[in-house]
């Protein structure tokens, strides 16, 4: 469902070409450029965090050399929980939604109730053709409106503010990036998003928003259905077995040449094409991991194979440009933050952002993290954020 294939190696690149010799030599000029961007064999490798840590990275963004930043987001800045010692006084809850693959927590295991033929099924567009019962029974749980942003998203919303956020691009369709003050033009929604939906007719196509979708279809129990020819409308969000948003090749082309840095959080990395997305940037450019646990770190020969690159390297001593933070991202974002000399600001932004979301939805809101017995967050990581850098062993 929408990956990217990448041109056969042993592709003639050009079949009008006379005789072998200049076919050879394309064919060999592809190769070359191929091995070298995909095992990182270039010599354009340049060295510019002066430290593989946190701090490093900190004092890199704050230099005349780093001015456009890429986010890269997965589900682990929405399901995050934040101590709350972090931030004095009431804590601002994390989102709370529940993730897809967490054992036990996550939505495809709880699923049962729908009597699906696999939990898949729930977002395969051809099952949901048939039988759109149960992914809107599951969507109340997670539509949007019932969260608030996490200190990540507000971090991306400084990063904007100070001029450095060049695009975010997220693999999450719950719409907190938008919620936090990013407008469309600063995302790339690459698994699509609930803020659109669309009738699923391909003779008609008409566009609805979110409030008509909330209005008075998803939360009645109501099947939302076209109002020009009856078709069900389905939210903007990707399901299995279609195409990615043209939005997110068009800007891949255009972003990852002049980014800066990359900031990577809350991802597994295992989704293509998004998990390529890390191997677009020069290969001088810096990459910052906030995560709970490092990845990003494939075999070099597999992804060669896989046409995918840009493999994370984290420890070996040839290591150069990538930091990984380990933690819930929120205190990953503080962390950086605080190093950044922003943190009052941040903290002070969530607070503010947060009180505002709770007048709009009235002083009798329910917490976002506690309204529905389902949604429950991992735990916060019990043991302290760590930093790796060059070297040291993965704990």
């Amino acid at each position: 469902s929408g990956l990217a294939t990448p041109p056969h190696p042993f592709q003639d690149s050009d079949s009008d070409t006379e005789g072998g010799a200049a076919g050879g030599e394309a064919e060999m000029d592809f190769l070359r450029n191929f091995f070298s961007q995909t095992l990182s064999l270039g010599t354009q490798k340049e060295r510019l965090l002066d430290e593989l840590t946190l701090e490093g990275v900190a004092r890199y963004m704050q230099s005349e050399r780093c001015r456009r930043v890429i986010c890269l987001v997965g589900a682990g800045i929405s399901t995050c929980n934040i101590p709350d010692r972090l931030i004095p006084g009431p804590p601002p809850p994390a989102a709370g939604i529940p993730d897809f693959r967490s054992p036990s927590t996550g939505l495809y295991a709880n699923l049962e109730k729908y009597h699906l033929p696999y939990p898949e099924a729930i977002f395969e567009i051809g099952y949901f053709k048939k039988h759109p019962e149960p992914f809107f029974a599951l969507a109340k749980e997670f539509y949007p409106g019932q969260f608030k942003p996490t200190v990540c998203h507000y971090f991306m919303r400084l990063l904007k503010e100070k001029g450095q956020l060049l695009r975010c691009y997220t693999q999450n369709i719950d719409t907190l990036e938008r919620v936090a003050g990013l407008e469309p033009e600063d995302l790339v929604e690459a698994h699509g998003t609930f803020h659109t939906s669309h009738c699923i007719s391909p003779l008609c196509r008409r566009e609805y928003s979110l409030s008509w979708m909330k209005g008075e279809k998803i939360f009645s129990d109501v099947i939302p259905k076209c109002e020009k020819c009856q078709s069900v409308v389905k939210p903007d969000i990707i399901f299995f077995g279609e195409n990615l948003p043209a939005r997110f090749f068009s800007c891949m082309q255009s972003d990852f040449q002049k980014a800066d840095l990359l900031i990577i959080m809350g991802t597994s990395l295992q989704v293509q094409p998004f998990a390529s997305l890390i191997g677009k940037a020069p290969l001088s450019t810096p990459r910052l991991l906030i995560n709970k646990e490092k990845t990003g770190q494939r075999d070099p020969f597999l992804g060669m194979m896989l046409g995918l690159g840009g493999s994370m390297d984290f420890d070996s001593k040839k290591a150069y440009r990538d930091v990984a933070w380990l933690g819930d991202c929120d205190q990953g974002c503080l962390a950086l933050a605080d190093l950044l000399g922003w943190k009052k600001e941040l903290e002070d932004f969530v607070r503010k952002e947060h009180a505002r979301i709770d007048a709009q939805s009235g002083s009798g809101a329910p917490n976002p993290t506690t309204s529905t017995s389902q949604r429950k967050s991992p735990p916060p990581a019990k043991e302290a954020a760590r930093t790796t850098t060059e070297g040291e062993k993965t704990q």
